[in-house]
C-alpha cells in the first residue's frame, strides 16, 4: 500500500477521481483551470484513468480543487492513493506520478451508470421530447408551439450557461459553450427558436455520443486489465500461501496449476506445461514452456504444475504495460484533433467578432435597418457553431481506439508515423473476448 501522501520538503502531491470527461478537450479544460489556482506548482489528468493528480505547494488548498472540477460541470472526488495516476506531472520530474497496477480497475468503486441513464442522456430525453412536442403542437396550437421551443432551448442553454461562466471565471473566456449560449439566446431574441432548440439539441446529442465513446474506451481498458488473476500461489519458507497478485515481487517463486492464469511475468523453475498465450499476444496454438524459459502475465497454465520465479513486479508487467500503452493512445492527440482544438479556440472569438461586425457596420457605416442587421449578425453567430466539427474529431479518435481494443488490435495512438519508429520494439496483443 502507497502511502496516503507524498512530500517533497514543503510540497505534496494528491490526486482526485474525476467523472464525466469525455475527451482531450476536457483534459485541457481541468488542467488550465487547476494549474490557475494559487498554490498548485504541477498538474496532470488522465483520460481514460479519470485521475487528476496535483502537486501543490505552500498555501495550496485541495478543496479548492475540487471546488473549481465541480464548478466545470465534472465530479471530483479526492483518492486515499495518489498513485493511481499514472500521467506523470507536466512539467515536472515523472518520479512523482509512480506506477500502478490495472488488475482490479477502480476497485470499490460502484458500477458504472449505463449510458441511457445519465445526466447527458436524461437532457437529450427531455430535449427531444420537448421539440417533438413542439413540432406537434405547431400543428395543433401553432400559438403555442414557439414558446415550447424556448422553454426547450433555455432548457438547455442553463447547463451551458453555467459551465460557460465557470470557464471564463477559469481562463477561458472564449469556449465553445459560450458561443451556443450567446448564439442560442440571440436566436430566441429574433424569434428563431425553433432553429436554436434544435441547434442545441444537436449539440447535445453530439456530447452523449462523445460520453458512449470515451466509456467504451474506457471498458476496452477495464477489460485488459481484468485479464490479470487476483491471487497467486507463493511459496515461502516451505509453505505454500495465496496473496495478492499485486502483492508480488520481483524474485518470489510462485505456484501456477493446471488451468491457472500465470499471475506474473517470470521465468520457470520447475514443471512443463502447455501454455495458452492467446490473450496476451493473439498466438492460437499453445506453446510449450519449461525450464528456464519465461512466461507472460495472464497466459493460461493448460497441463502441468509450474513453479515461476517472478521478474516483474505487477505495476511492471506485461498486461500493465499494455494498459499504459492503451491510456497513453487514448490521451494522446493526433495532429487532425490538435488541429481542430487550437481552430474552436480561435473561431469562438472571431465567429463573434464577425457578427458584431455584422451587426454594426451597416446600420452606422451605410444607414442599414438597425433590426434587420442585429437579425442577420445573430444569424451569423448561430449558423457559426462549429458543433459537429469540434466534436465529431475526439469522437471518432476515442471510438476508433475502443472498437480496435474490442477486436485485438492496440493502437499506439494517432501520431504520424516516423521512421524511427520503425525500429522500436513493439509488443503485438490480442486481448481476451
Amino acid at each position: 500500500m502507497s502511502e496516503l501522501l507524498e512530500r517533497e520538503g514543503a510540497e505534496e502531491t494528491r490526486s482526485w477521481r474525476i467523472s464525466g470527461m469525455d475527451c482531450p478537450s476536457c483534459v485541457a479544460r481541468i488542467e488550465k483551470a487547476v494549474s490557475r489556482l494559487a498554490g498548485v506548482e504541477a498538474v496532470s489528468v488522465n483520460l481514460m484513468a479519470e485521475t487528476l493528480t496535483a502537486r501543490l505547494g505552500p498555501g495550496g488548498d485541495p478543496a479548492s480543487i475540487t471546488r473549481t472540477v465541480a464548478a466545470l460541470g465534472y465530479e471530483a472526488s479526492p483518492q486515499a492513493r495518489p498513485d493511481l495516476a499514472s500521467a506523470p506531472l507536466r512539467g515536472h520530474d515523472p518520479r512523482c506520478a509512480r506506477d500502478h497496477g490495472h488488475a482490479d480497475g477502480h476497485e470499490g468503486e460502484d458500477a458504472d451508470t449505463s449510458w441511457w441513464r445519465s445526466g447527458k442522456a436524461t437532457l437529450v430525453w427531455l430535449l427531444a421530447s420537448l421539440v417533438a412536442a413542439a413540432w406537434h403542437g405547431a400543428s395543433l396550437v401553432p400559438a403555442a408551439a414557439y414558446w415550447i421551443f424556448v422553454v426547450a432551448t433555455l432548457l438547455a442553454v442553463l447547463p451551458l450557461g453555467r459551465r460557460a461562466l465557470a470557464l471564463a471565471r477559469a481562463g477561458s473566456p472564449f469556449s465553445i459553450e459560450t458561443l451556443m449560449c450567446v448564439a442560442a439566446l440571440g436566436a430566441v431574441i429574433i424569434g428563431a427558436a425553433e432553429e436554436a432548440a434544435i441547434v442545441v439539441l444537436l449539440f447535445a446529442i453530439g456530447e452523449l455520443l462523445e460520453s458512449v465513446a470515451a466509456g467504451r474506451a474506457r471498458a476496452g481498458i477495464k477489460a485488459l486489465g481484468s485479464l490479470m488473476p487476483r491471487t497467486a500461489r507463493v511459496e515461502r519458507d516451505g509453505a505454500v500461501s495465496e496473496v495478492s497478485a499485486d502483492a508480488l515481487r520481483p524474485g518470489d517463486l510462485v505456484q501456477v496449476r493446471p488451468g491457472d492464469r500465470i499471475p506474473c511475468d517470470g521465468m520457470v523453475v520447475e514443471g512443463l506445461s502447455a501454455v495458452d498465450e492467446s490473450p496476451v499476444t493473439g498466438e492460437s496454438v499453445p506453446v510449450s514452456r519449461g525450464p528456464g524459459e519465461a512466461v507472460v502475465a495472464a497466459s493460461v497454465n493448460m497441463a502441468a504444475l509450474l513453479r515461476v520465479r517472478v521478474t516483474a513486479a505487477a505495476s511492471d508487467n506485461t498486461i500493465s504495460r499494455i494498459v499504459r500503452m492503451v491510456e497513453e493512445a487514448t490521451a494522446s492527440r493526433a495532429p487532425t484533433q490538435r488541429f481542430i482544438e487550437k481552430f474552436s479556440i480561435y473561431w469562438t472569438p472571431g465567429a463573434m467578432a464577425v457578427s458584431a461586425l455584422v451587426m454594426l457596420v451597416p446600420p452606422l457605416a451605410f444607414g442599414g435597418d438597425g433590426w434587420t442587421w442585429i437579425y442577420r449578425g445573430l444569424a451569423v453567430l448561430l449558423i457559426a457553431c462549429p458543433c459537429a466539427l469540434v466534436i465529431s474529431v475526439p469522437a471518432a479518435m476515442a471510438s476508433g481506439l475502443s472498437a480496435g481494443a474490442r477486436r485485438g488490435l492496440l493502437i499506439k495512438g494517432g501520431q504520424r508515423w516516423r521512421r524511427s519508429a520503425a525500429r522500436r520494439p513493439s509488443l503485438s496483443t490480442r486481448p481476451a473476448r
